[in-house]
């Protein structure tokens, strides 16, 4: 290595299954955050985003050995944590004396298993990352003692270390994410042909206390919010400088602070900042906030994911959602109405579903009349709280299948192949039902759903299946 290459590469693993990608190319937002805070220290950073540009491992095989970094960081969730440690071992066999390192969702919690199965991996950074990447990084140059940075784990004599816990960021205002070192002309919102897409986050953290999911485990159910005049000065900054017209705020629950929220709302209207927004939040923060949704369409608003799950009390009280059935229906209803393209998920497939209750569960989706619902496989993180209680119906160890595509748990009554065919029929029958109120819409929205539908006929894992509804689909040929 020397000066004239950077120290750092970061880098998303070259993983695919055909879910997100189909909408668009996403940014990978935490490693733009890192990057920031590694280079404000004062490290030579590089980001590498192989999975947006579909690169081969041998592509970025080729990429390590021309930027020979001293360290790679690599983010992974758990369907990507196998292929981010092959692009470990392949920069270990470009450059064996270069660091790796592993971090996100996955790492974080099963460390113990891949430092001790992978000796590719040399260091796993736990938790929030800005702060644990910059103190591991200079440990490292200077041969400190890394039992003395804090949030990270790592082998010392033939043992697993886990040091304590890096405390959170409390000023998230202070964070400055690298936003030139992304490469913008490749991340685009492909309903809208020409666009460019941003990932943005206005919070850290949930409060939920959902029984599948990583988030509030990983944000050890905390929440915190950066100020309304910081958020909406960055999308002006990102429209102005980068030509950003659409943006995905990432958070889990954006707007859980209601004050600071209707005030990101205000400060949108009044700046007419014009950034296409798509945002996930909670049912019942759509129901506490009916009396706003028309500022959230003014505020430029387009696209609103809730987590509604199950049609099953039983099963959202399984999952520990906090909330009812009804009102999962009343939220998707006031998007609609507010003229916001509404978006959910069913979950299927747990070790007692049958095939008469997934039949119900696409039935109550369609009359439930979200524009979008995605029928999703139960996936057992390893973590998580629900993976004790359905490990012993758990028929698929692999890792990459765990996407919520592929069908991973074995219900009593059903194969894998039962679930999958399920899963892909409830898509086939929910679009198959939604094609014949497009005409009933306003004409924008009207339009979006000609192209959601071209895209998931076209270029997603769903492609077959929706390919036998195109002669129903208004003026498809046309565009």
């Amino acid at each position: 290595m020397n000066a004239l290459h950077p120290e750092i590469l970061l880098v998303t693993p070259p993983y695919h299954s055909g879910v997100v990608e189909s909408a668009g190319s996403w940014m990978p937002l935490g490693l733009v955050y890192v990057a920031g805070a590694l280079r404000k220290a004062g490290f030579g950073v590089v980001l590498y985003d192989a999975m947006t540009r579909f690169d081969t491992l041998e592509q970025v095989r080729e990429t390590v050995r021309r930027e020979q970094p001293d360290a790679v960081f690599v983010s992974c969730i758990t369907a990507t944590v196998l292929d981010g440690i092959e692009v470990c071992r392949v920069a270990k066999e470009e450059f064996p004396e270069v660091l790796t390192v592993l971090g996100n969702s996955h790492p974080t919690f099963m460390y113990d298993e891949i430092l001790g199965k992978f000796p590719e991996v040399d260091i796993i950074v736990r938790g929030e990352g800005e702060i644990a990447a910059v103190e591991l990084m200079n440990a490292w140059r200077a041969k400190a003692d890394l039992n003395l940075v804090s949030g990270i784990a790592f082998r010392q004599d033939g043992r697993v270390v886990a040091t304590p816990g890096q405390g959170f960021i409390t000023d998230l205002d202070a964070l400055e994410p690298a936003w030139d070192l992304v490469a913008w002309n490749e991340y685009s919102y492909r309903p809208k042909p020409g666009s460019t897409l941003a990932v943005v986050s206005s919070s850290r953290g949930c409060k939920q206390h959902c029984r599948f999911c990583s988030q509030r485990l990983f944000w050890k159910e905390s929440w915190r919010g950066v100020s309304a005049e910081k958020f909406v000065g960055e999308l002006e900054l990102l429209r102005d400088r980068h030509g950003v017209d659409v943006a995905m705020i990432a958070d889990e629950i954006p707007s859980y602070d209601a004050e600071r929220w209707e005030k990101i709302l205000d400060l949108l209207i009044e700046r007419e900042v014009g950034t296409s927004l798509l945002l996930e939040t909670r049912v019942d923060d759509i129901l506490r906030d009916e009396a706003l949704l028309p500022k959230y369409r003014r505020a430029g608003i387009e696209h609103i994911y809730v987590g509604v799950e199950s049609v099953n009390q039983a099963t959202l009280d399984l999952f520990k959602k906090d909330a009812k059935v009804e009102e999962g229906k009343r939220s998707i209803e006031l998007i609609n109405a507010h003229d916001i393209v509404s978006e959910t998920s069913f979950v299927m497939g747990m070790p007692n579903e049958t095939e008469e209750d997934m039949s119900r569960t696409i039935e109550l989706a369609k009359f439930y009349d979200p524009d979008m619902a995605f029928f999703l496989a139960i996936t057992p993180w390893p973590y998580a709280d629900l993976f004790e209680e359905v490990k012993d119906h758990i028929a698929v160890w692999d890792y990459r299948k765990y996407n919520l595509v592929e069908p991973v748990i074995k219900p009593d009554a059903m194969t894998l192949d039962d679930v999958k065919r399920n899963l892909l029929r409830g898509f086939r029958e929910f679009y198959g039902n939604k094609m014949k109120s497009i005409k009933t819409m306003p004409p924008w929205k009207q339009e979006f759903m000609k192209s959601l539908m071209k895209l998931l006929m076209e270029h997603s894992y769903l492609k077959d299946q929706m390919a036998e509804l195109r002669g129903q689909m208004p003026d498809m040929e046309s565009r």
